[in-house]
Parts: C-alpha cells; structure tokens; sequence
C-alpha cells in the first residue's frame, strides 16, 4: 500500500522524487526541489515543518532535517540523540547525512526511558502509479524457509529463547544443545560436532536462496563468530515465523514422555 494519502486516496499521484513525511502530530510533502528542506523536531511550527515528540524534553527542539541536492533526499540528524533507521543503523549529529531510497523508510527519535518517537518518510518512485489500495485481496504469507525435521528439531531446541520472545535472546550453545537431546532423544546421539556440522549445512543452504541476515563468513571484513551467524539464523528463521512458539511443545513433549 502507498504511504501517501493522496495516492490512497485514488488522486493523481506525485511528481517522481516528492517527498512525504509524518509523524503522530501531522503530515507534511515536499516538491524535488534543490535545496528543499524539511526540518523536525519538538519546537513544532514555524520552527521546524514537523512537530516530533513535542512533550519529550529527551528530543531536540530541532532534531533532524531533509534536504533535497544531487536528485536525492538527504537525511541528517541535527539533535542531541541518536536517530535509528531500519536493519538497526543509527545516526549521531557528527553522521554523514543519508540519502533516502524511493519508497518507504521508518525513522526513530530516541527520548526519554524507552520511548522512541517514530517518523514516516515515503519518496514516490517511477511505478507509484501501480500503486492501488488491495483492501479485498488475499493476504500475502511470509517466506518460510525450508528445514527438513532433523533440521528444526535442532534449530527449536538451540532458538528456544528465540521462541520464548525473550529480550535480546542468545542462542544455546551447541554443548547445551547436546545436553539437552542427550536427554529428550538420547537414541539419535547427537554430539556438538554433529550439531554445528548439521546447523552450517543449513547456513550455507539458505544463504544460497538469499536469507535477509548474513549467514557466511566474510573473509574481507573479518571473521565474525559462529554465534553470532547462528544467531542471525534464529532471527530470520523466527521473523519469518518458520519457526513459531508451538514449535516448542515439539521437543518439550519428548522431555515429559
């Protein structure tokens, strides 16, 4: 679905490169103009074009701007605390500004405790004209990744906090693994060798048919850790909802029999 309302809306759409911001307190759109710009943060008008977290002291009176230049958006926080944008990447006031893809891209102001106050960003592209409500279609499911039985079983009983939707979870290790299948199938005998053999067998089968989340070390930046690459398995296997909570009662049942 677009962002825009105006294209929800079923009107003309956009000029190409139009950009639309919003935040809980209100909307603003901007023309491809050189040195167009779009300033937010908690001062609210005529200060900054976009009022966000306008009742957080946490968040800069001007906390970030857009600029448009070299037929692109250009993102740069101006504000006292970090922005975050998606897959993670965090921008400090002394970051390069960022330019935006065409498209849909969240950002989050980070204020007071917990709270993180969110701004829309969409940039219309070349094929927003396709762009229509579908309110009546069919619902599109995820990508769920294949795993034969052996495969899950192992994967459910080394993501178990995964599934517990537990705060920034940790895979068991492979030696807790072990321990565990040592108990609830003790006949199929599984070693940490077996187990870390069998998981980088499905590391490299899904990194072939494009995982989201690296899967494979890469010599040219460094060795990263095991852990660290099976941990972004368990994520992607979990955000995906291949593996889900009820896949739990799998091994769970097997320890109670």
């Amino acid at each position: 679905m677009p962002f825009p309302d105006t294209l929800a809306r079923g009107a003309s759409p956009s000029p190409v490169g139009t950009l639309h911001a919003r935040s809980v307190t209100g909307g603003v759109r901007a023309a491809p103009q050189q040195g167009a710009t779009i300033k937010f943060g908690r001062a609210g008008k005529p200060e900054v074009d976009l009022g966000v977290g306008e009742d957080d002291l946490h968040v800069s009176r001007q906390h970030g701007e857009l600029t448009y230049r070299r037929r692109q958006w250009w993102l740069r926080n101006t504000g006292k605390q970090l922005v975050r944008l998606p897959r993670g990447q965090l921008m400090h006031s002394t970051t390069e500004p960022i330019p935006l893809a065409t498209g849909y891209t969240p950002l989050f102001v980070k204020g007071s405790g917990y709270r993180e106050h969110l701004v829309e960003l969409y940039v219309t592209g070349n094929d927003d004209d396709n762009l229509i409500p579908r309110r009546r279609a069919e619902t599109l499911p995820p990508k769920i990744w294949p795993l034969d039985d052996v495969e899950r079983t192992l994967l459910i009983v080394l993501g178990r906090r995964y599934l517990l939707y537990e705060e920034n979870p940790r895979p068991l290790t492979y030696r807790q693994a072990a321990e565990y299948l040592a108990d609830v199938r003790p006949a199929e005998n599984w070693s940490e060798r077996k187990i870390e053999a069998r998981v980088e067998t499905v590391r490299r089968t899904l990194n072939k048919m494009g995982f989201p989340y690296p899967l494979i070390h890469d010599m040219a930046t460094g060795r990263p850790s095991d852990n660290n690459l099976l941990h972004n398995l368990l994520r992607g296997l979990v955000d995906s909802t291949t593996l889900v909570p009820p896949d739990l009662a799998r091994v769970e049942d097997d320890r109670h029999d």
